[in-house]
């Protein structure tokens, strides 16, 4: 058990809450398998559909991907850059993403898809929903590694005001239910030095993205 003495599960807003510390001791292994998904789909930029370059370098493991590109947003199955299904989702990821949905109350969490942002010195996130999954009943579940960030988490219009959260090391951010649609973001990132994750910032989005058959 990870929280023997305290529970650490801290409510931000209806349906999302934030995990403190809820990865720790865990960081050697996710590195490890974060590192063997990446030596299969290498990180990288994507262009937005008017042509920029994303700050972040990302990308998938699991059934199916977040691409970007001149088309649109979209998940496919296959990788743009390799022509090869995504690689497969680490059962650690996965299992994680389930028992950290399960300590924020939704249960059931089935995710078949893992975004992966890395964050380097200034990288940020502009404020966005997380709109392009079929399946809206299920949570989002994000897992914080490396340099810290400041966390902006809104409402369900762009003008909601917005509250400010650091995510450290070892969180993990679950939002759903009345909060799914919320607006959200992550402010530039501040120079440092992680001891496991080096200068970076490294962010792990498990969702549902397909309706369950």
């Amino acid at each position: 058990m990870l929280f023997p003495d305290e529970d650490n599960t801290i409510d931000i807003a209806s349906d999302a809450y934030l995990l403190k510390g809820f990865l720790l001791g865990q960081g050697e292994q996710i590195l490890a398998e974060l590192s063997a998904v990446i030596s299969q789909a290498p990180l990288r930029h994507m262009e937005t559909p008017s042509g920029y370059a994303m700050s972040v370098a990302m990308t998938n493991c699991g059934d199916w991907g977040w691409v970007a590109d001149h088309h649109g947003y979209r998940y496919s199955s296959i990788d743009p850059n390799t022509q090869q299904a995504w690689p497969q989702m680490p059962a650690l990821f996965k299992q994680l993403s389930i028992n950290a949905a399960e300590k924020a109350g939704f249960v059931g969490f089935a995710p078949d898809a893992c975004l992966i942002n890395r964050y380097g010195v200034g990288a940020k996130m502009s404020l966005h929903q997380d709109k392009d999954e079929a399946d809206f009943s299920q949570p989002i579940v994000s897992f914080s590694l490396g340099l810290p960030a400041i966390f902006d988490f809104g409402g369900s219009t762009r003008e909601h005001p917005r509250k400010s959260i650091e995510l450290e090391h070892g969180d993990v951010f679950v939002w759903g239910g009345r909060s799914r649609l919320n607006y959200h973001g992550v402010r530039h990132i501040k120079s440092g030095v992680h001891p496991q994750f080096g200068a970076y910032r490294f962010n792990l989005t498990f969702r549902r993205s397909q309706s369950a058959k």
